[in-house]
Order: C-alpha cells, then sequence, then structure tokens
C-alpha cells in the first residue's frame, strides 16, 4: 500500500514541523548560550542528564525529538487505565503544571469506549469458562514458576498449550515464549545467523527488525507487500551471492507479517508463498494480529486466504491480543522446534509463562474450537469481522483516509499534521473515547495517523457512539481528507455538528 499525500497537506505538515524543529533549535542555543554564561541554568539542558564530567547519555536526534515535541503530546500516551480492557473501561485523569514535563495521576476517572486495545474476541474482560480456570490455577501453581522451561518452569499447563497451539494452527509442533515481542527478538537469531540471508517486507515490526539486526545475517528489505519486488530482489541476491566472497547463501529466510499492526492491512500470502517456493527459500510469518482475529475458525490469514499452513515454515503469533493473555509462540516442524528449545536463549535463560496466563490462552482456545461445549467462539469470530466491516465502512463513507483491508480489526486512519493527532486525541477523550494516535518512529515523520481497534466485545451500538464522536470531531480537527459519501444510511444516525 503506497500512502499518496496530497501536496496540500504535505506542504502544511512539513511546515508544521519545520515550526516545531526549527523553535526547538533555536530555544537549545538560547539555553546553550546561558549554559556558558550561568551554570546553574544548566540544569534542564541536554547536558543536565549527566553527571558533571561525564559525557551525556541522552544528546543525540531521538533525545531532542523527546524534549521538543514528544514532551508536547505525551498526554495522549500511556495514559494509566483502572480497569480491565473491556468495550468499554475507566481511565485516570490527568494533569500538568509544567507544559506536559510531568504529569501528575489523580483519582478522577472517566468511563470511555475502548477503541485503543488489542482485546480482539473480548476474551481480556471476566469470561464464564476462561476466569474460573484461571483462577484455580492461580492458587494451584501460583503466579509465577520463577524458573525457566529448561530448569524448574515447564508445568503439565505449558505442554498441554504448546500441544493445543500446534493443533490450532495445523502445525506439527510448537514452542511458547514468556514475551510476543522477544519471540521475534530472540527468535529469529536462533534460525538464522552470519553467512544467511534475511529479506523482510519494509514495514515489519520492530521486533523482527531487532530480531533481524541481532542475528548478524545480511538484511535486505522488499517493498512492503510487493511480491514482485520481492522476486526481483531474491533473483538479485541468489545470483549475487554473499558480499565480497560471492558464494551462496547458508540460508535466506522471508519474513512477513499476517496483518500489519500500523496499516491494518493483510499480507498477499499466497502470492509470496508462491515466490518462496519458486526459490525454494523458507518462509516466517508474524501473525501477532491475525491469529484468533480473522479466519472462519480464527486460525489467521492462512485459514482466511486459502493457504496451506504447511506452505509457511515458521508461524509466530502472540497470546497477548486475540486471547487475552501474554506471551508469544513459534509453531513449525518438530525438528525446528527442538533446535529452537536447545539453542534460544530466551527460552534457556529467561523464566517461563505465567502458569494463569497459561491457562488463559488454554481456556480462550477451546473456546475459540467449541471445546467449551457451546457456541461462544464461533459467535466472537463472526462478532469481530462484523464489527470490523461495518466500522471501516462507516468510516470510509464520513470521509476519512482509512487504510488496511476487510476483516482486518485494526483500522488507521490518516492525520498527517503533527498538531491535529493530540488535538483529535484529547477531544475524542473529552468525548469519553479512547483511541490511539500512532507517530514517529513507529510511522515515518509525515504519515502520523490515528489507529482503532475493533473487539467482539463491542456492540453495534458502542460501534454508533464511536463513529459519531470521531465523525465530529473530524470535522472540528479537519482530517477528513476524501469525499463524504452522499447517501444517508440507516445504520449509523447523521453526526450532529459540535
Amino acid at each position: 500500500m503506497v500512502i499518496k499525500v496530497p501536496y496540500v497537506t504535505a506542504a502544511t505538515t512539513l511546515f508544521s514541523f519545520g515550526l516545531i524543529f526549527g523553535f526547538g533549535h533555536l530555544r537549545d542555543s538560547f539555553r546553550a548560550l546561558l549554559r556558558l554564561l550561568f551554570s546553574s541554568a544548566a540544569a534542564d539542558s541536554p547536558a543536565g542528564c549527566s553527571p558533571k564530567g561525564y559525557a551525556p547519555i541522552c544528546v543525540g536526534k531521538e533525545d531532542f525529538y523527546i524534549r521538543r515535541f514528544f514532551r508536547r503530546v505525551q498526554d495522549c500516551f500511556g495514559r494509566p487505565i483502572a480497569s480491565k480492557p473491556d468495550a468499554w473501561f475507566d481511565v485516570v485523569e490527568r494533569y500538568s503544571t509544567d507544559s506536559n514535563k510531568t504529569l501528575h495521576r489523580t483519582t478522577k476517572t472517566s468511563k470511555c469506549l475502548n477503541l485503543a486495545s488489542f482485546n480482539y474476541l473480548g476474551f481480556a474482560a471476566a469470561d464464564e469458562y476462561c476466569t474460573p480456570r484461571v483462577i484455580e490455577s492461580l492458587k494451584k501453581y501460583s503466579a509465577s514458576t520463577c524458573s525457566s522451561r529448561v530448569d524448574g518452569g515447564n508445568t503439565q499447563l505449558h505442554i498441554e498449550l504448546e500441544e493445543l497451539v500446534a493443533r490450532f494452527v495445523r502445525k506439527p509442533s510448537a514452542i511458547l515464549l514468556a514475551m510476543g515481542y522477544a519471540t521475534n527478538s530472540a527468535i529469529i537469531p536462533a534460525l538464522i545467523g552470519k553467512g544467511g540471508l534475511i529479506i523482510s517486507d519494509s514495514l515489519n515490526h520492530n521486533s523482527i527488525v531487532s530480531g533481524a539486526r541481532a542475528s548478524g545475517a545480511t538484511i535486505r528489505v522488499f517493498q512492503h507487500n510487493n511480491p514482485a519486488h520481492l522476486e526481483k530482489l531474491l533473483r538479485e541476491q541468489i545470483s549475487g551471492g554473499q558480499p565480497r566472497t560471492h558464494r551462496a547463501w547458508k540460508k535466506i529466510l522471508v519474513i512477513v507479517e499476517g496483518i500489519y499492526s500500523m496499516e491494518g492491512e493483510l499480507c498477499k500470502l499466497p502470492e509470496i508463498i508462491s515466490v518462496c517456493k519458486k526459490y525454494k527459500v523458507y518462509t516466517y510469518m508474524d501473525e501477532a494480529h491475525s491469529i484468533g482475529a480473522v479466519g472462519k475458525t480464527g486460525r489467521g490469514v492462512c485459514e482466511l486466504l486459502g493457504v496451506d499452513p504447511t506452505d509457511v515454515d515458521i508461524m509466530m503469533g502472540t497470546l497477548s491480543k486475540s486471547f487475552g493473555s501474554s506471551g508469544g509462540y513459534i509453531a513449525a516442524s518438530k525438528e525446528i522446534i527442538q533446535h529452537l528449545k536447545l539453542t534460544c536463549p530466551s527460552h534457556i535463560y529467561g523464566t517461563s509463562m505465567s502458569p494463569p496466563a497459561v491457562q488463559q490462552v488454554i481456556s480462550a482456545m477451546k473456546v475459540i474450537l467449541g471445546e467449551d461445549g457451546t457456541g461462544r467462539g464461533a459467535k466472537k469470530i463472526a462478532q469481530i469481522r462484523d464489527n470490523s466491516n461495518f466500522f471501516r465502512s462507516e468510516l470510509q463513507k464520513m470521509g476519512f483516509e482509512v487504510l488496511g483491508d476487510n476483516d482486518s480489526p485494526v483500522m488507521p486512519f490518516m492525520v498527517y499534521n503533527p498538531a491535529k493527532m493530540p488535538a483529535f486525541s484529547r477531544e475524542c477523550l473529552k468525548q469519553n473515547v479512547a483511541v490511539v494516535p500512532v507517530g514517529f518512529p513507529a510511522t515515518p515523520l509525515l504519515l502520523g495517523r490515528i489507529r482503532i481497534c475493533i473487539s467482539a466485545s463491542h456492540s453495534r451500538e458502542d460501534l454508533i457512539k464511536g463513529l459519531e464522536v470521531i465523525s465530529n470531531v473530524g470535522d472540528l480537527v479537519g482530517i477528513k481528507y476524501l469525499p463524504v459519501e452522499q447517501e444517508e444510511t440507516t445504520s449509523v444516525e447523521k453526526p450532529k455538528k459540535l
């Protein structure tokens, strides 16, 4: 997906950033001058974050961005909540007396519509099947194993979940890790190293980027979701071989995501698998945002797009989204999983998943599979699909520039201007709707956006409430960049003007 920024929007966005950075550098220059004249003025300077005589530890482009831009808008991020992340949750109110440098919590909370959490199937709230079993596992095993899997942290629950994950994603075997981010960043270096080649989608998650860099393998990037460019890159790299020596690559690993978290876009998996088969290279797919959330039975993009799971060599997923827990998994052949259990430092040295968190995933998967004796799992999957497609369609009709594909529960819409992101977030919060603004470094500097995440726990009334507020605030802030559809809809009332 190529985002084409309108010229006027691009110009005003660049002008806004120019003002912010220009005045920021001007203030830093005056501060440096004052520091020379009055040593006491150094307390709040960039150099003030290091003891006297030490080299500054946090001076650089990132520090400048944090001080001069992020600090102005940090009240829109990291908002504390005081309840479970259900369809509605309680957001703790905060205030600042020093222009957002520090934020102080109050005892007041606001009940807000939750369009921010990855609670895709609603399992993060109390569940009639999951919650009693989680409580029982807490009594039996405690909150932590206080040990790694290879020492004393391998419970019967961990073994059961690995078998269940493998059965759920239709792979021979699986391994669990205690953190979703670390699943990518720690597993990739255990799969490939020096002499290997990683070909990564240009919009892959930071955890994949970190893992690829830590592996020591050569990294090449193909244009986002572009199988033709992937094939061109593969031809060039296979024919050229390793740098300097031109020897054949030891192995080649192509890494993609099922649903791209900042775009809400489905991977073109059938075409990418076809290219990888043609050149006999391995595929690694991150299903953090797709497993459980898409597909007829919640089995992810392979099921949704009609791809045989055996064609994907390594399938990664997180357990903190659709399953309402924490941790991650890798599913692959028995040989690969055995190799990872013997070589992955996160598995060997890291504390295993909390037993109650493991039980939560076991219970949630059984509900999805219908093994709880009800049809609630199928209803949840149908509900999130209907909710996602309804919400996306209505946003598009209102004139928002919505990214992504149908069936995806992640739907960002473009804001661009750095002043409009916090303005939109703050105004929505005033009207009891919680949304997430996303900007640099999670996205390119000029492509700021608001990311909406839909849940099966949202009712149609919840979604209509959210749409009304978003439409009104969108008009107020001026981020409806596309023509508004004139045809009236019966599902959403015409939003009232502020």
